[in-house]
């Protein structure tokens, strides 16, 4: 099938290596601007694009579609289906009514459930045991559109994010592929989408990361995973220190207070309803694991001083 390709990260250039493999005739790719990208800031282009121009693929990246300006152009290639895979732009009815099959989308959620830019972290950041990908035909709206195909996938109990996010790549380019025959005969039934059941997925940030020790040692885990490998959960202690950890699980404690050291090997501290054995932490480059075992002890004596002076105090008041 002639298709126009839409999309930026690496999720959307597995999905167009995989079209490419499958013998579609790729007439047009787009993609997001080149960004400047780490320290130096490095001008870089997106993953979608590298794999367009190893094909010799005409690449247009234009800063919106909603203006109109591209609708010549995406009329001149006449595709008979554009495929939209984390694409980062909103399509107007102009270019949605533009091919013959209309545009299809490609979502890692099992929609309405998780409609935005991060359903594979949310997912994993709520607990859930279940998730999926979804083939969508699009409409003006986001996420919204009726579903043609959906499958759906186990989380695994220890899965973080970027490995569960490996895993729905690999599916999702390969149901992509699969629907596509099945638009061109025409046999897929289109379900619309129950609305009053949709949930969102917004962006993750650094802010949002954050997790306390009064929080449950589920909770706890499930933030750890979800926030995996970027932004990094993090929480900060009583003498403020922030502490960034890539990974702990969830265990029994006996009722102690939260913030409590249980062990240092791994270092394990008590939490709501349950503990934390922290099995990396990020520290500054002179900082080990004692060393933060030994401020979380001394904060923790500081405090419990701290108590038994106002104690005193009171008493000697009487």
């Amino acid at each position: 099938m002639r298709i126009l390709f839409m999309g930026t990260p690496d999720i959307a250039a597995e999905c167009l290596k995989a079209l490419y493999a499958a013998g579609h005739d790729i007439c047009g790719v787009y993609t997001r601007r080149d960004k400047p990208v780490g320290r130096k800031q490095v001008l870089t282009a997106p993953p979608v694009k590298e794999v367009a121009l190893e094909h010799g693929t005409p690449v247009f990246q234009p800063r919106t579609l909603r203006d109109g300006g591209e609708d010549a152009n995406i009329q001149a290639l006449a595709p008979e289906l554009i495929v939209v895979v984390a694409y980062g732009c909103i399509l107007p009815a102009s270019v949605l009514q533009t091919p013959r099959y209309g545009c299809i989308n490609l979502h890692v959620s099992l929609l309405p459930k998780y409609r935005g830019s991060a359903p594979v972290q949310w997912a994993v950041l709520n607990g859930d045991t279940e998730t999926g990908v979804s083939i969508m035909q699009m409409d003006e709206g986001l996420d919204t559109g009726d579903v043609l195909v959906c499958e759906k996938m186990a989380i695994g109990p220890e899965e973080t994010s970027g490995e569960l996010f490996d895993r729905v790549t690999a599916v999702g380019a390969r149901v992509l592929c699969e629907t596509i025959p099945q638009i061109a005969a025409g046999t897929l039934r289109p379900q619309p989408q129950d609305h009053a059941h949709a949930t969102l997925a917004p962006m993750l940030d650094k802010e949002l990361a954050e997790f306390r020790l009064t929080d449950s040692a589920a909770h706890i885990h499930d933030w750890v995973r979800g926030m995996n490998p970027w932004p990094m959960a993090w929480f900060t202690t009583s003498g403020g220190k922030k502490v960034k950890v890539t990974e702990c699980r969830a265990v029994p404690s006996h009722g102690e207070a939260p913030g409590t050291v249980l062990a240092t090997r791994p270092l394990t501290v008590a939490c709501a309803e349950g503990a934390i054995p922290v099995s990396y932490t990020h520290l500054r480059a002179h900082e080990t694991d004692s060393y933060l075992v030994c401020r979380l002890l001394l904060e923790k004596k500081k405090k419990n001083n701290n108590k038994k002076k106002k104690k005193q105090h009171s008493t000697d008041q009487k």
